[in-house]
């Protein structure tokens, strides 16, 4: 690896230097899933914190997906896929237009949440309840980190930025990598930056590998 690649991330990839951006910790509140028609999932750890309840609850309620990765993870666990969106949570609005404004979702979320996609839904007479299962917490990992000046910085999430910034700077030197719109309105002003072509790690580290 001629030029350090930083991965910040709770995923890990071979090809970068791992640094967990996150500690999870799972809530477990009670939920009558019976209520609703479909479930929104946004993350990798909404589909573990679901191992906490009992499958036969919620495994029939077809789930919209935020992304193809997360709709192939929660098809993994068994669960049936009612749509997928573009990988952007702002988005999602546009999937939840195609049916009734009588129909009754449940975002199963974390804590915090950098996407305002459920309450511009409600505005507009959607019926969404919310429930968070899970909690992220700056990690010790990063927190404690420090980087070259010229290596590759990939940012996963709004969060890992925030996280990195608590005891880091991002030089100017630096390559930067982000996952998305969303995590790059998170940046510094003045930090150029480069948006993968897909949500994903992925592709996160490929471009990463190619930028000269």
């Amino acid at each position: 690896m001629s030029k350090k690649i930083y991965l910040f991330a709770t995923s890990k990839s071979e090809h970068a230097i791992n640094v967990k951006s996150l500690d999870v910790r799972f809530l477990k509140p009670d939920i009558d899933f019976s209520k609703y028609d479909y479930l929104i999932i946004t993350s990798k750890q909404t589909v573990k914190a679901l191992e906490q309840y009992d499958k036969k609850d919620f495994i029939d309620t077809p789930a919209l997906c935020v992304s193809v990765k997360t709709a192939n993870l929660y098809s993994e666990f068994g669960g049936k896929i009612l749509a997928i969106g573009d990988g952007y949570g702002d988005n999602l609005i546009k999937n939840i237009k195609e049916f009734s404004k009588e129909t009754k979702w449940l975002y199963l979320r974390a804590e915090l949440i950098a996407s305002d996609f459920v309450q511009k839904s409600r505005d507009d007479g959607y019926k969404i309840d919310e429930k968070i299962l899970y909690v992220s917490e700056c990690s010790k990992e990063i927190l404690d980190i420090r980087v070259t000046d010229d290596s590759t910085l990939i940012f996963t999430s709004p969060s890992s930025i925030e996280c990195f910034l608590k005891n880091n700077t991002i030089n100017p030197k630096a390559k930067v990598v982000v996952i998305g719109k969303t995590t790059a309105n998170y940046l510094p002003q003045g930090i150029e930056y480069i948006i993968s072509q897909n949500t994903s790690i992925e592709s996160c580290v490929e471009l990463a590998l190619n930028i000269k």
